[in-house]
């Protein structure tokens, strides 16, 4: 039985990957996402957080989501991470802490770029539990998510600072954009289907810069 102060405990959905070039790919990434936001309940809120930075190509495709996510104008969900305000290894830790004080019990959808084998480029993975900025490139930064996605913009193994900074701009241009649209159009048939995780959310898009 279920009532109103009563979470369900369900097992979260199996990682999904789906390539940004399939002529499906939004369809697809929606209709997952929806099944996401229907899973994940007793959450009082949504932020995105897009981890990357605006000075390497590869890096920026949590930046480009979070801009292109911005000018879609969301009504239920704050963004963190935009390329004019970027979170990015100098200010994640901050920003982390600006989200656990300004959000009660919010559901943390992080989004970033990593590397990968040569024919998974172009790849987008959505996955359970936190994301591991960094790992990529041998940082050791903090987690976050409640779930997260990520698109393989390079390959990797090797120079990966070099590989990153040499990304062809039109690919993740492009996964940014399925990304959003994909998050975009999940979240708005949230709204049209509200559930416990979706109630009493305001339209914010918020960010306290720090230099990098």
């Amino acid at each position: 039985m279920i009532n109103d102060n009563t979470t369900v405990q369900m097992y979260p959905p199996n990682p999904f990957r789906v390539d940004h070039s399939e002529e499906q790919a939004v369809d697809l990434l929606s209709q997952h996402l929806q099944q996401r936001l229907r899973v994940y309940r007793g959450h009082s809120e949504i932020v995105v957080f897009c981890i990357g930075t605006d000075r390497s190509t590869g890096d920026a495709l949590g930046p480009i989501v979070g801009s292109h996510l911005e000018r879609l104008y969301p009504n239920n969900v704050s963004i963190y991470g935009t390329l004019d305000s970027p979170v990015h290894a100098v200010n994640l830790q901050e920003t982390i802490d600006l989200v656990k004080n300004r959000h009660r019990n919010p559901l943390i959808i992080a989004i970033d770029a990593c590397l990968g084998q040569l024919n998974s480029i172009g790849k987008i993975t959505v996955a359970h539990g936190p994301i591991k900025p960094g790992a990529g490139v041998k940082k050791q930064l903090p987690e976050v998510g409640t779930f997260h996605i990520t698109g393989i913009v390079n390959v990797g193994g090797f120079m990966e600072y070099f590989v990153l900074q040499n990304t062809r701009l039109s690919v993740v241009m492009k996964m940014g954009e399925v990304i959003a649209t994909s998050l975009h159009n999940a979240m708005a048939q949230a709204k049209d289907h509200p559930s416990r995780y979706i109630t009493n959310l305001q339209t914010k898009s918020v960010y306290q810069s720090a230099s990098e």
